[in-house]
């Protein structure tokens, strides 16, 4: 088998069934498998995934046990040659999986690769390629200067090294896992992913960014950004530095102090998503039933010109490919603010967020 795609799931049932028709499509040519590993969703996640999803592999913990151990219990059971840890709230484009094989197996000294992500807006992420945060460089981000913390000096199209990856997407051999032991479990929730791709730095291997393809990552909806947020965030920072970084007592002092201070004044975001003037559908389908359907008006979009501003996108996966969606979402926003939601197939509600610090929206019609 050349790829496992294993995918931790907590409480996101509608994220997740998007994602999963997103990744199915991806995979249509490619030996592959879909691991979704659920720790204890309180929703319907694992009853969608058994209903809708049946070729999908589900393993169903009895407990929360963090995104960690979560992942290293989906790739116990993988049998890919290549691995690739992937968010819930994530859709890729159908050619993903086949472009980063391709870039990957001309790697010679291959760690993980990442991709160009992108926000609920089409907004580009640049946690999608870091540099390592060594003290110095964390103490600048957490002030709120992070020329440092992102690699600024690969562009977003760009394909080549960096030094740390993003745990919505990576994309590694399950040789290289498992010669690095995976996600290190005393991280229950953020900072694996710093500490991941800084053990295969340590191990000879090389980290790669892959600016070719782009995908969605609907930031946060695994989790909200409250004070608990905060507090797993930058108890992870202090763990990655006693196991990495340690030097001596007057470094850990001001690094604690640092962490200390951001986790007392991170504040929850409050922002409200201002509800837009307009909306549109955009599709090649017969959607007259659709609109007559949906809680608000709308009109059907044939051609992706002269939208008013102020105006939510619904992009109708019944009839575009995740690659169209996505590539309109990033024109979209380079050219005008707008708002996007996605209607999955053969589905009764849409969903999307319209940025990456507040909790996406799902609408049911």
């Amino acid at each position: 088998m050349k790829l496992s795609i294993i995918i931790l799931n907590y409480n996101v049932r509608y994220f997740l069934d998007l994602c999963l028709q997103s990744v199915e499509n991806a995979i249509a040519d490619i030996h592959a498998e879909i691991i979704v590993v659920d720790n204890n969703s309180p929703d319907d996640s694992c009853e969608m995934v058994k209903t809708k999803h049946p070729n999908v592999t589900l393993i169903e913990n009895k407990e929360n046990a963090g995104f960690s151990k979560g992942n290293n219990i989906g790739v116990a059971q993988a049998k890919g040659e290549y691995l690739c840890i992937l968010n819930p709230d994530t859709v890729v484009a159908e050619d993903t999986f086949t472009k980063i094989l391709a870039y990957a197996e001309k790697q010679k000294d291959l760690g993980a690769i990442g991709c160009r992500l992108v926000d609920g807006s089409g907004t580009f992420l640049p946690e999608s390629k870091r540099n390592i945060p060594v003290v110095k460089v964390a103490m600048q981000k957490m002030i709120g200067y992070d020329k440092n913390y992102y690699n600024n000096l690969l562009q977003e199209k760009e394909n080549g090294k960096t030094d740390i990856l993003v745990g919505a997407f990576m994309f590694l051999k399950r040789q290289v896992y498992n010669e690095v032991n995976g996600f290190d479990e005393d991280y229950f929730m953020y900072g694996e992913d710093v500490d991941l791709s800084y053990k295969i730095l340590k191990a000879g291997y090389s980290n790669y960014y892959f600016g070719e393809t782009s995908i969605i990552h609907y930031k946060g909806e695994s989790t909200l950004k409250d004070a608990l947020y905060a507090e797993r965030f930058y108890g992870a920072m202090q763990i990655f530095y006693k196991k990495h970084f340690r030097s001596h007592m007057f470094f850990d002092a001001i690094v604690w102090m640092g962490l200390q201070l951001v986790k007392r004044l991170k504040k929850s975001p409050n922002k409200k998503q201002e509800t837009p003037k307009n909306y549109v559908v955009y599709s090649t389908n017969d959607i007259n039933k659709l609109l007559e359907s949906l809680p608000f008006k709308a009109e059907k979009l044939t051609e992706l010109n002269k939208v008013p501003s102020n105006t939510e996108v619904v992009f109708d996966a019944n009839s575009l490919s995740f690659k169209e969606i996505i590539q309109n979402m990033i024109d979209f926003q380079k050219k005008q603010k707008h708002s996007f939601k996605i209607i999955p197939k053969n589905s009764n509600f849409i969903l999307g967020s319209n940025d990456s610090q507040n909790r996406g929206e799902v609408i049911h019609f």
